[in-house]
């Protein structure tokens, strides 16, 4: 019997075949005098372990590599775009609130930008206790070069003990690139995230498999523990002008910075309502039975100044664009008041809507899975019941008009 650092080498058992070697994924073991040895960078991954035929190896039970030691607090990528804070980073906030408080330790944000130093204080009022502030004109554009290389070395200044991103456009280019550099791991597109009381780690939960099982993950040897984390599926963080914390406005050398794209040009993608920004969101399933059908929605959703969404079979029949759809290979919305017509309810779509605060289900099927999560529910044929809604909203708005003494 040997110690190969964390893990443990049955010499009786070990034939020398090399199995081992071939299966790490980080290229560390070496055969040796016709024995594996394990070299730095093992990251307890078990791969060796589980291919081994003659089960030689095994993980010594306690074990812990040097990354998990010595690190503490909740730390949470504070996304801006152009001088206004994705609200995403709200939601990090409140999430990142609940998990530090769980730990009895601080939680920390970070920021970069140019001219964000004032924003700070509306991340320290949404409950951040610190908060790490990258001011300088450079930094007004995202690329993702300098703005990695800034979060890696601030988490080897500060080692958070876990690190959370929005699963934005922005947070799914950053996160993995500063995972890979700091040889840590990384769940993305998070639904739920929570503190495991007897091991204190992060408990990561996200759906796989094209959302037919919610995968539970945790990190438990290498830190910061991170993930990314699905927009509007957590709720902001309450402001509280009252709230006192610390801003620390934080030196870098612009020279030392990898940066390997200029902008040249910025032009915003001109586009309807956002169905995620929208706090009303009118949605077709197959029930709409043609294309056709969301010209209806679209008259309906723009009479209400909401947002029109879909179902993900009606975006694979090419009936209406992917950035229409909801659900959890789509886009997931929290409106104020969300209309389902002619949606079955798939377990999928309703993980993309289920919290939105009032819920309205037309479906001809009373038995619908839609139904066991609407605020009020309405049996029928939906080319019946939504045009003389829209008959009656049109009629609504005159009445309102003519009291009003508009033309």
């Amino acid at each position: 019997m040997a110690s190969e650092g964390p893990l443990r080498l049955e010499r009786d058992r070990c034939t020398g075949c090399g199995i081992c070697a071939s299966a790490c994924p980080f290229g560390v073991i070496e055969i040796i005098d016709g024995y594996p040895v394990i070299g730095d960078g093992c990251r307890l991954c078990a791969s060796c372990v589980d291919i081994c035929p003659n089960e030689a190896l095994t993980i010594i039970e306690g074990a812990e590599t040097e990354e998990a030691s010595g690190y503490s607090g909740v730390l949470t990528f504070a996304e801006q775009r152009r001088g206004r804070i994705h609200p995403v980073s709200y939601e990090l906030l409140g999430k990142g609130r609940e998990l530090a408080d769980k730990l009895g330790e601080p939680l920390s944000s970070v920021i970069i930008g140019s001219g964000v130093t004032e924003m700070a204080e509306e991340l320290i009022m949404r409950g951040a206790d610190r908060v790490y502030v990258y001011d300088d004109p450079r930094l007004a554009d995202f690329r993702d070069d300098p703005y990695s290389a800034l979060l890696v070395d601030l988490v080897r200044k500060v080692r958070p003990s876990i690190f959370l991103f929005g699963a934005t456009s922005i947070g799914r280019s950053l996160a993995p690139r500063v995972a890979a550099s700091l040889n840590t791991g990384l769940t993305a597109d998070c639904t739920g995230l929570d503190i495991d009381p007897e091991t204190r780690l992060l408990v990561q939960t996200r759906p796989a498999f094209g959302g037919n099982v919610m995968a539970t993950i945790i990190c438990p040897r290498t830190r910061p523990q991170m993930a990314t984390v699905r927009y509007k599926v957590m709720p902001e963080a309450p402001r509280d002008p009252n709230r006192r914390g610390e801003i620390k406005l934080m030196k870098f050398d612009p020279a030392n910075l990898p940066d390997r794209v200029r902008i040249l040009d910025f032009q915003p993608l001109k586009e309807e309502v956002s169905i995620t920004e929208a706090d009303l969101v009118v949605s077709g399933g197959k029930g709409l039975g043609t294309p056709e059908g969301f010209k209806m929605l679209e008259e309906l959703a723009d009479l209400l100044g909401g947002a029109v969404g879909a179902s993900r079979p009606c975006v694979d029949e090419g009936w209406i664009g992917y950035s229409h759809q909801v659900g959890l290979s789509g886009r997931t919305v929290r409106p104020k008041l969300y209309m389902a017509c002619g949606i079955s309810g798939a377990v999928q779509h309703l993980a993309g809507m289920k919290t939105s605060d009032f819920i309205i289900a037309i479906n001809k099927d009373r038995e619908a899975p839609i139904f066991t999560v609407a605020s009020l529910g309405v049996v029928g044929d939906l080319y019946e019941i939504i045009p003389r809604l829209i008959e009656r909203i049109r009629e609504y708005k005159k009445d309102v008009s003519v009291r009003k003494g508009d033309p």
